[in-house]
């Protein structure tokens, strides 16, 4: 097959599992880590209702590859009857420039951004963590438990969403498919507090988490913060914990981590690492038991590189796909 290969969402769905996202995104972190790939850049577009988000990088190995991703998030396309996040990543060879493929970014997405939340688990969380609740219950929440849940044998799982229905309609699709006590959570306080695991994958734009909230080990992956507005933990609750980013320059501009050094309560030296520093061994992971671990994830391109690279590799080998040839 020659020229540009075009991958759809359901090609990518057919292609992508959850173990291999997890095992090459954690590669992609030890990558960022050892200092064996070159630092990821993002850039942001704002726009009416919205805004555009670019992510670039290059993974190495035998045939290293760059790729960039162009996602749009509209808040209002749920009305619409549009995903409110959609785009397409362009892959290409890292050593001669050729393009490769042109693939859609939805599944890829959601996939890597929960897989780097389990890979954050993993080295993060108590070892035999418990109980966990999501904040958000639409698709990325989903696919953060499935994720989750393959690292951890957990006992509870509850639940929450500012819509109530939403949240009991999670539980319902979960519960069964993972085998798992999924309930909806009434009181999210006390959810929390109760947790060794929280996620938060929600739109919010002010936060909803405050100190007090988290129990001593708790570890927390922080999601939903993509952009400069949106905002799901308070100040002083990063202030009081000990602080992992995906990316911390990217974090320090859009991230929950934003929102911690604009009210002063934080300063970059504050961040104890970044996930790929632990990954790659460089910098310790959990310290203590009681220690509370918040990972502010705003989302890596090297994340995108990598799953994309398991996908194209894939369609290949299948003959996914179709071939086209812009040279013509």
């Amino acid at each position: 097959m020659t020229g540009i290969l075009v991958l759809s969402r359901s090609d990518v769905e057919s292609l992508l599992d959850l173990d291999s996202c997890f095992r090459a995104v954690e590669e992609a972190f030890r990558q960022q880590g050892a200092g064996e790939a070159r630092p990821p850049r993002a850039l942001g577009v704002k726009a009416a209702g919205g805004g555009f988000h670019i992510k670039a990088g290059i993974l190495g190995g035998p045939a290293p590859l760059f790729a960039a991703k162009v996602n749009g998030n509209f808040f209002d396309n749920e009305r619409r009857g549009l995903p409110r996040i959609q785009g397409v990543i362009v892959v290409a060879d890292a050593e001669t420039g050729t393009p490769l493929a042109v693939i859609d970014s939805i599944a890829i997405t959601r996939l890597r951004t929960a897989a780097a939340s389990a890979v954050a688990a993993k080295h993060l969380a108590r070892p035999g963590s418990k109980i966990v609740t999501i904040c958000g219950c639409g698709v990325q929440g989903r696919a953060q438990l499935r994720a989750l849940a393959r690292l951890f044998t957990f006992e509870r799982v509850s639940c929450f969403d500012e819509r109530e229905e939403r949240a009991q309609q999670f539980a319902k699709e979960l519960g069964p498919e993972l085998g798992l006590p999924v309930t909806a959570a009434l009181d999210l306080r006390a959810s929390v507090s109760s947790s060794d695991v929280v996620v938060t994958c929600t739109p919010s734009k002010k936060p909803f988490l405050f100190p007090g909230f988290l129990s001593p080990g708790a570890f927390l992956a922080a999601v939903g913060a993509d952009s400069e507005e949106k905002q799901e933990l308070d100040p002083a609750l990063m202030a009081a914990a000990t602080i992992v980013t995906d990316v911390t320059e990217q974090c320090a501009g859009f991230g929950d981590l934003h929102h911690a050094l604009a009210s002063g309560l934080m300063t970059r030296e504050d961040v104890h690492a970044e996930l790929g520093d632990i990954v790659a061994g460089r910098k310790p992971g959990r310290r203590s038991a009681a220690e509370v671990i918040v990972f502010d994830s705003t989302g890596m391109a090297l994340q995108d590189v990598a799953a994309a690279s398991v996908v194209l590799e894939r369609a290949r080998a299948a003959g996914r796909g179709i071939a086209v040839d812009l040279g013509a």
